[in-house]
């Protein structure tokens, strides 16, 4: 992103752009996609140092440190002091630096999330028949993300065919992106447990789901159960040392 680019941010959100400003901006936050994922970051990352330096007793104590630091380092000082002048490109530089340690330190300490691990993929459901309508649905639904018509497109599918692991592991999807954990859960659990191709599938979704519920014990668990072979072993992996 250009260096004007995190101006703009900022402005944004201290709401200092003009109504035709703003207008241009939300368009290109819907149209940009990198745009828009630079914003969210950058305004994550404000947020969370904004929080970090709200705590007045860490505050007064740097500021106390910085005092003495001071204070003995001009006592020592005999030579005059010498004013180094910055140029606005040093600036800019010095502010890119900053934002970049910002953001490693944010990705290091900040708790994973469950949006950072479901990344699903678009579906083409392989069971048909008479009800390819309310599979289009299904299909269509789930690959807009529009999941609670998806979630009730699913829940009929079942009625008709309340065994198709298919079908199960895409309702609990849906239902987990709708917060349904109850629903969700009681589907992953049996696929888990069975011996369909969503066996090991069935096991990171339901980690995730625990992940999404900040039930980061249980999430570890889960995890430490998919096996080497299984697609998702290495984001297992990965998520368990951001958890550990």
């Amino acid at each position: 992103m250009d260096d004007q680019d995190y101006i703009l941010f900022e402005n944004y959100l201290l709401d200092e752009l003009s109504e035709t400003e703003k207008d241009a901006f939300e368009t290109r936050l819907k149209t940009d996609s990198k745009f828009n994922e630079s914003f969210n970051t950058y305004k994550e990352l404000s947020s969370f140092l904004e929080h970090k330096f709200q705590n007045e007793a860490t505050s007064t104590a740097f500021q106390n440190n910085l005092k003495n630091i001071s204070k003995t380092y001009f006592e020592k000082q005999d030579a005059p002091i010498k004013v180094i002048s910055f140029k606005p490109w040093q600036f800019v530089a010095a502010a890119s630096v900053l934002l970049l340690i910002g953001i490693t330190l944010f990705n290091t300490f900040s708790s994973p999330v469950y949006e950072d691990f479901a990344n699903h993929n678009a579906i083409s459901l392989t069971v048909r028949g008479e009800q390819d309508a309310l599979l289009n649905t299904a299909e269509n639904a789930f690959n807009t993300k529009d999941f609670t018509k998806a979630d009730e497109a699913f829940k009929s599918l079942m009625l008709i065919d309340k065994d198709n692991a298919e079908l199960q592991f895409y309702r609990a999807i849906s239902s987990l992106e709708l917060n349904k954990f109850d629903t969700a859960e009681s589907l992953l659990i049996a696929l888990s447990k069975g011996q369909s191709a969503y066996k090991n599938k069935a096991i990171w979704y339901l980690a995730l789901s625990k992940l999404k519920q900040k039930e980061y014990d249980d999430c570890v668990e889960i995890l430490k159960t998919i096996p080497e072979e299984a697609e998702d072993y290495n984001a297992a992996q990965k998520l368990i040392k951001k958890l550990d």
